[in-house]
């Protein structure tokens, strides 16, 4: 295996992860989710899918700059002989780095609270600001892979 592909195949593994994961939530759970279960099995199964699933997002969130630098490294001689479309990938990555921790350091303990407490309305609330930020996160992950896959000469 070429020195290379030791930073490659983890980092594309985890993008894949990460953002399959979120695909997979707000495009088919989150419609099923919401057109069976009433508030109290909903909001407690998202708290239990949030717990599990956001354990490997850590994993992602841990291996994808230190993959990231380390293809950055081999490939080019600075951080400034970078392409720019790999200074955006890095960006990008900043900002769904932040919207995640804005989701488990905020919004999770306050879904956790609602749903202990049986206050579902409160729960729902909090459910809501989650969908948006993980769809915002979607979103750039969708454009940063893209990104990454056309590979633009800019």
């Amino acid at each position: 295996m070429p020195p290379f592909a030791l930073f490659y195949v983890p980092h594309v593994l985890t993008a894949m992860l990460w953002v399959g994961g979120m695909f997979f939530a707000w495009m088919v759970l989150r419609p099923a989710a919401g057109a069976r279960l009433q508030p109290p099995e909903r909001l407690t199964l998202w708290a239990e899918v949030f717990r599990r699933f956001f354990v490997w997002v850590w994993v992602a969130v841990l291996i994808l700059p230190i993959s990231g630098l380390g293809m950055w490294h081999m490939r080019f001689d600075s951080l400034g002989a970078a392409p720019r479309y790999v200074h955006i990938m890095a960006g990008g990555y900043l900002v769904m780095l932040a919207l995640f921790l804005r989701i488990q350091l905020l919004q999770l303990p306050a879904l956790k609270r609602a749903v202990a407490a049986k206050d579902w309305p409160a729960g729902g609330a909090v459910l809501a600001q989650i969908r948006r930020l993980v769809g915002v996160n979607l979103l750039l992950g969708v454009l940063v892979i893209a990104l990454a896959s056309a590979r633009p000469m800019f």
